[in-house]
């Protein structure tokens, strides 16, 4: 598999969703349109290593030799670092729009080039308002846009039915007409000129046209010279005006595609719809640009261009919904489910007050299936695996739990795991050792700080302030351990101390969540296998696991204090104080300690204890030899009654099913074994033990947690 790996379905030729929503395949041939005159907005959601970037640019340089389709990355410096120099005629949107009309003034599909009249015209006005406001400063930044208003660079063509004769010629009599002008105070004398000599050169069908599209404009009265100084005047001042200035620049933007479209000669030469892909689109860039087309759908303009973004918040982005709880959920399309769906505003179109989340269509990323999880795992495995292919079996199902299905990161683990070998009785976690093969020679890391990086460090949240992002990646090291915000702010405040800003629970779990990472119940970090990442870090940031070891007793002395003052911590990840100590105590060498808690507190509440070991045990393993399977088949030594002794055994073997980093199936009749012989024994309740023994056992046979969480569902399904 290659680029598409994963998008299979959506790419397809024939029945592709984006095949169907440009109206043509990637081969040019025509396909029924999806959706009407209205179009969705349809933004890709999922968070880091979901391949949202990697679809766009797959369907960018699939579609576009047949469809005028435009990649725009959002995130990108480019756009402000050109809107640096005149910061009153310029900004990162009207730099992007810029970008996006110069790409298609020259594009040679189907029906060639496209022109911008209508944006020129925009653009020109705002260009009065650089710095030094002399004619000559004028006529040099409306020189910047003089290819966007004509065809013909490439056909010799110019657009007759907006302007009089070839543009070139024009823009030069307006630059000089502009230069000789003997402007008076700023900016409306320098406005006057300039419409004077724009709308000298304008046939008929201009006129009409910018009287349509900049007569509407606020305040604008019906009257396009108002509009036009009306917009020059809003950007200049800044703010919510110049956001309604950008908005409208877009609009126009929009108004020229359409018009290549509808008029004679593009409804004979043009086919399918023309598209722009916004990659990184949760950046205020990308939300601006977002905001502006969802707001003149809802208001009832329709256009035929498609916008698809990147949104990694599962509800598309708070921008979406106005900062209100989600009043109709946006239509979601998952290509695991079928087709897509029909789509329709819940609000009729004119309606300012609808929510912009229902102009949009969520299109859930897809993870990886078994089949292609296996397939791409094994793809890359070096030729001459041992007769029964052991090692293979036991990576594939390490890539699968580690990455969950996550495109990006089976690709990582698929390519470290090449050459790679599992040490005997290995944790899923020996894997994230195995070093990544960079190509062109470069230095080999360990896959893990290869996928942290690219996970984490290049896609800091995008509104973290920057005090914090040179600890980003070791704070979320840290709460690797951690359950839930009281148990994550007891970290933080220790690894924060001397710092004068800090970050709390809350907040970064609200930049987590605005990153497009899952939550857990009973995780903090609720992404399975970032978390794993995280935990293989922190345990070798000192010698032996030293760091590790001192967050587990961080932890696990601040719940000792509480316990004897409240022992119901009144919601979380526990049902009490004392589970939630044990749990860090156990990890933390007190193993002990937590089977003689155990064995007390058992006779009299079977249930309730069952529920409580569950809590206790679902915890990493450090790094080094396990012991824990001979445990708990009773190959260690440990002292004491029976009783005891079992209890021992039974925490074991549910540890192991509980961490979920390596196959559980062959610790099934472990379980059953111990719980019956619990059940034998001599203690209130013992009987009510043997429904446990049974469930415990299918679980454990097939694969699944014996305590469910959000964060574990697609781990170690039919593999």
């Amino acid at each position: 598999m290659g680029e598409d790996l994963g998008f299979e379905k959506l790419l397809d030729d024939e029945e592709g969703f984006f095949a169907h929503l440009f109206a043509r395949s990637p081969k040019g041939a025509s396909r029924d349109p999806l959706y009407g005159l209205d179009l969705p907005v349809v933004l890709l959601t999922g968070g880091p290593g979901m391949g949202k970037g990697r679809l766009l640019r797959v369907v960018r340089d699939r579609f576009a030799p047949k469809v005028p389709v435009i990649h725009l990355d959002c995130a990108s410096p480019m756009y402000a670092d050109r809107a640096r120099p005149e910061r009153g005629a310029r900004s990162d949107v009207t730099e992007a729009l810029f970008e996006v009309a110069r790409r298609l003034c020259t594009w040679r599909g189907t029906g060639g080039s496209f022109a911008f009249p209508r944006l020129f015209a925009g653009l020109a006005m705002i260009a009065t308002n650089v710095t030094a406001g002399t004619p000559a400063a004028i006529a040099a930044e409306v020189q910047r846009y003089e290819e966007l208003p004509q065809r013909g660079r490439l056909h010799g063509l110019g657009t007759g039915d907006f302007w009089r004769g070839v543009l070139r010629g024009t823009i030069r009599n307006l630059l000089t007409t502009l230069t000789g002008q003997m402007l008076g105070p700023y900016p409306a004398a320098a406005g006057a000129a300039l419409l004077d000599a724009l709308f000298e050169s304008l046939a008929p069908r201009g006129r009409a046209e910018l009287e349509r599209i900049y007569g509407a404009y606020p305040s604008a009265g019906g009257q396009r010279e108002h509009g036009l100084l009306d917009l020059a005047i809003d950007f200049k001042k800044g703010g919510e005006d110049r956001k309604l200035a950008e908005n409208f620049l877009f609009r126009a933007l929009r108004e020229d595609l359409e018009a290549s479209y509808a008029g004679a000669f593009g409804w004979l030469s043009r086919v399918g719809r023309p598209g722009l892909l916004l990659d990184h689109a949760e950046t205020p860039l990308g939300e601006r640009l977002l905001s502006a087309v969802l707001i003149d759908r809802r208001r009832g303009q329709c256009d035929r261009v498609v916008i698809v973004g990147t949104a990694c918040r599962e509800d598309g982005g708070a921008f979406l919904h106005g900062g209100l709880p989600a009043r109709v959920p946006p239509t979601e399309f998952r290509p695991a489910d079928g087709g897509p769906p029909a789509w329709s505003r819940s609000t009729p179109s004119g309606r300012d007050g609808a929510p912009l989340a229902e102009g949009v269509l969520l299109l859930r990323m897809p993870l990886l299936t078994d089949d292609q999880l296996t397939e791409e795992t094994q793809r890359r495995q070096q030729r001459g695996e041992p007769e029964g292919g052991a090692n293979r079996r036991r990576i594939d199902a390490a890539v699968a739990r580690l990455s969950g299905g996550r495109p990006h990161t089976v690709i990582r683990l698929a390519t470290a795991a090449a050459a790679f070998r599992m040490p005997a009785d290995a944790n899923d976690r020996d894997l994230l050792d195995a070093p990544f093969p960079f190509p062109g020679g470069a230095a080999e890391r360990p896959v893990a700080d290869v996928l942290l990086k690219e996970l984490v460090v290049d896609q800091l949240p995008v509104r973290l302030p920057d005090v914090h992002h040179d600890q980003w990646l070791d704070l979320l090291t840290h709460l690797s351990v951690a359950h839930d915000e009281e148990c994550a702010d007891v970290l933080l405040r220790h690894h924060q101390a001397g710092r004068v800003h800090h970050l709390t629970a809350h907040q970064v779990s609200r930049h987590l969540t605005d990153t497009g990472w899952p939550s857990c119940e009973r995780h903090f970090i609720g992404d399975f296998g970032l978390r794993q990442l995280l935990v293989h870090r922190l345990y070798g940031l000192s010698p032996d696991g030293a760091v590790w070891y001192a967050d587990h007793h961080l932890l696990r002395d601040h719940y000792t204090s509480r316990t004897a003052a409240e022992e119901t911590p009144g919601g979380g990840a526990f049902r009490s104080v004392t589970a939630h100590r044990m749990n860090h105590h156990l990890v933390s060498g007190g193993v002990d300690d937590v089977v003689r808690h155990l064995t007390t507190t058992l006779p009299g509440r079977p249930q309730e204890w069952s529920a409580e070991l569950l809590e206790i045990a679902q915890a990493p393993y450090p790094r080094g030899a396990d012991a824990r399977r001979k445990r708990a088949q009773g190959l260690v030594p440990v002292d004491g009654p029976a009783l005891r002794r079992t209890v021992d055994q039974l925490l074991h073997a549910v540890w192991l099913c509980e961490e979920r980093t390596r196959s559980t199936g062959e610790t099934a009749e472990t379980l059953s074994t111990l719980l019956t012989r619990l059940v034998g024994m001599d203690f209130d309740g013992a009987g009510q033990l043997d429904p446990t023994a049974t469930e415990w056992k299918a679980l454990a046979a097939n694969e699944q947690p014996l305590l469910r969480c959000t964060c574990t569902p697609r781990l170690g399904q039919g593999r």
